[in-house]
């Protein structure tokens, strides 16, 4: 066919024109179908949002979950009054304490006392062999009637010569001398007096007495022993060699305790003694049981501080009239200062710290706890005085505070007792 020159070259009769249109048209197809697809995707999350937006909004809010209830152990605030007292470690010891030695030297002849028995003040306890001291005191006794004669001669001479001298028959010499010798003779009977004195005294302390009124210890040596007044026997009942006396007389009723108690105490104690002037009651307590041993009266006190503890030493006095106090025996003391009437008392477990200082858990009527500050006067023994924070009739928490936070709901337990042990029974037959 002839071209023209007014034809397309693309026209439609030309096969290369007709599948550029084609191609064309499907790319425009495809491109349709894609938005429509993702149009589709769109409305249908669309409308997914907005179902799960109106299911969220008409549905309910979930109730949150209760809290759990904590068990605890609890008390109410009580009025009472509070003795305020010192405690310390103390050690009872005999009033007075005396090692019995033999004044003299020479055999034991007997022990007269009972071991582990109160004994009277000059009562006797022992006594050593006096017979060379009953001679002793027979040779002084010769010796002062021997120089007592001559004494009694040489004044009679004095006399005689005095009146020869006034007469003028000896010289006054002769005289003289003989006043002289009666002065020498004077002196003899005085030093033959001082000899019988020694030898009385030598011959009474062949009795060995107690010089107070106390218990008796274990005897420390036995009759037939040789005892020497110049220092004390050595024990023949047991394997040590030191000098330990004959016994040991302990005054026990009454019998004293002693014990420290530190410097700023000591300044209290001073404060409501008005100085040590007037006496205060003293407890002394057993350390295995607790019990009460006795109660007696604090009226020593020291008269220094001791600068390597920064204590000072005290001394109080026990009737001990039962006798439940012995010399060396440890005892837990308690002074009493004052006493605080009808304070305002919690258990000191029901005291706790926190960052603004002591609180403790208050339970409410809705059996929830609540934080409360509190003022701590006093902490004596287990009790806590509360100055404020806490009225009398409420109940607070004192076991179970690690678990607890303001608002927890709370059970109050109370601890079982302990049980009761079973008599004993007798053996069989």
């Amino acid at each position: 066919m002839p071209w023209h020159p007014m034809q397309d070259p693309k026209s439609p009769s030309d096969p290369s024109t007709d599948l550029s249109h084609l191609t064309r048209g499907s790319r425009i197809r495809s491109h349709i179908k894609e938005h429509r697809v993702i149009s589709a995707l769109v409305l249908a999350g669309l409308l997914v949002g907005a179902w799960l937006l109106i299911r969220w909004w008409l549905t309910p809010a979930p109730k949150p979950a209760a809290a759990p209830t904590v068990a605890v152990s609890a008390v109410k605030v009580s009025v009472q009054d509070v003795p305020v007292t010192v405690t310390a470690l103390g050690a009872a010891q005999a009033w007075t304490s005396d090692i019995i030695l033999a004044q003299v030297s020479g055999k034991l002849l007997s022990v007269d006392f009972v071991e582990g028995t109160n004994v009277k003040a000059g009562q006797l306890l022992a006594q050593v062999d006096p017979a060379p001291y009953r001679a002793a005191l027979t040779q002084a006794q010769g010796a002062l009637e021997r120089d007592r004669a001559l004494l009694a001669s040489a004044r009679v001479d004095l006399a005689r010569y005095r009146t020869l001298t006034a007469q003028d028959s000896i010289a006054r010499q002769t005289t003289d001398d003989q006043a002289a010798l009666v002065k020498q003779d004077e002196g003899i009977v005085l030093l033959d007096e001082g000899t019988v004195a020694t030898a009385q005294v030598n011959l009474r302390w062949c009795r060995i007495i107690s010089p107070i009124a106390g218990r008796t210890g274990v005897r420390m040596v036995d009759p037939g022993n040789l005892v020497n007044a110049s220092e004390a026997p050595t024990s023949t009942t047991s394997s040590t060699t030191a000098p330990l006396g004959i016994v040991v007389v302990n005054q026990i009723e009454p019998i004293a305790v002693t014990f420290s108690v530190p410097q700023g105490d000591y300044q209290r104690l001073s404060d409501v003694s008005g100085g040590f002037r007037k006496p205060l009651a003293t407890q002394a307590l057993s350390q295995e049981t607790g019990a009460s041993l006795g109660t007696g009266a604090l009226s020593i006190a020291d008269n220094r501080v001791d600068p390597t503890t920064g204590t000072v030493k005290m001394k109080a006095r026990f009737a001990n009239a039962d006798e439940r106090l012995l010399p060396g025996q440890f005892v837990n003391i308690k002074l009493t200062l004052q006493t605080l009437v009808q304070a305002t008392t919690i258990p000191a477990a029901a005291v706790n710290q926190g960052p603004n200082g002591p609180f403790a858990y208050v339970i409410g009527a809705d059996q929830k706890v609540s934080m409360r500050s509190i003022k701590v006067d006093l902490t004596q023994d287990a009790t806590a005085v509360i100055a404020t924070g806490l009225k009398p009739g409420e109940t607070v928490v004192t076991d179970g505070q690690m678990s607890l936070s303001a608002g927890s709901v709370v059970k109050v337990t109370v601890p079982a007792p302990a049980p009761v042990p079973a008599p004993a029974q007798p053996p069989a037959p």
